[in-house]
């Protein structure tokens, strides 16, 4: 009779100690579920792993914007439609050529002033009077009024050969150091009277005047390639004047107006 209570307790017992047992484990199994469980650890970098480079940072034009709105507003709304001109407009730096006093004005619809009584041409009539040359990659071509360097830099975007005088000194000297600080090294600049052109180097495909005299020179003519072009405002100074496209045809010239225009005086002795 003892026996038999005895393994009725033993048997009680493992039964007590099994429910126990799958008890715990029960909840232990919900915790887990439920993300109570501690999460596991994240793997560490193996020994080839490395951190990413980081991404450099180009440096932008701040310009750029402003030289695209001068370009569409400016320009081609007016007729401009050469894509070599626009091109070359959207590149040079009008900024770099005007003084630090006007500089946030660069890319406004007028001319402004570099000192010494001259301008910076407006950028409209610099595309104009350069859409007007026709110029080929190639050609040479001959500037006379250098001013700030501008219309020399335009010109040099589209060819590589860029001739320029300029009658006043200091900005002859100034426009040379821009130019060539700005990398237009193909450009040859001289202090010189433009009246009288660049003998040295003609004869030329084009020739550009940026400021009017009151006749064509002579000399500028004989300068001209046959087949060249000369754009060109003439007319009496502190007033309109008239821009004119002359084509040289063998020993004849052919003249087109092409409307009117204001530029400060071609000076010299002359």
């Amino acid at each position: 009779m003892r026996r038999k209570v005895t393994i009725v307790l033993t048997l009680g017992l493992v039964l007590l100690l099994v429910l126990g047992v799958y008890l715990t484990m029960g909840r232990g199994k919900v915790k887990e579920e439920e993300g109570v469980a501690f999460p596991s650890p994240s793997p560490s970098p193996t020994a080839t792993e490395t951190p990413p480079e980081p991404t450099p940072t180009l440096e932008r034009d701040p310009f750029a914007t402003h030289r695209e709105y001068m370009v569409r507003s400016q320009i081609e709304a007016r007729g401009v439609k050469d894509p070599k001109v626009l091109e070359s407009m959207r590149r040079v730096p009008r900024h770099e050529f005007v003084p630090s006093e006007y500089q946030e004005y660069s890319y406004t619809d007028h001319p402004l002033p570099i000192g010494y009584g001259q301008t910076i041409s407006q950028p409209y009539i610099v595309a104009l009077m350069t859409e007007l040359l026709d110029i080929k990659e190639g050609d040479k071509v001959l500037e006379v009024g250098t001013g700030s360097g501008y219309q020399a830099a335009v010109l040099a975007e589209i060819t590589d050969e860029v001739y320029t005088v300029e009658i006043i000194p200091e900005l002859a000297e100034l426009a040379a150091k821009r130019l060539k600080r700005l990398g237009y090294t193909q450009v040859q600049a001289a202090n010189l009277d433009g009246y009288y052109g660049w003998e040295e180097y003609a004869p030329y495909d084009s020739i550009i005047v940026t400021c009017a005299p009151d006749h064509i020179p002579p000399p500028l003519l004989e300068q001209l390639k046959d087949g060249g072009r000369l754009v060109i405002p003439v007319g009496p100074p502190g007033a309109y004047q008239t821009l004119w496209l002359v084509k040289r045809e063998g020993d004849e010239f052919r003249y087109e107006s092409r409307g009117g225009v204001t530029f400060v005086p071609l000076t010299g002795e002359h």
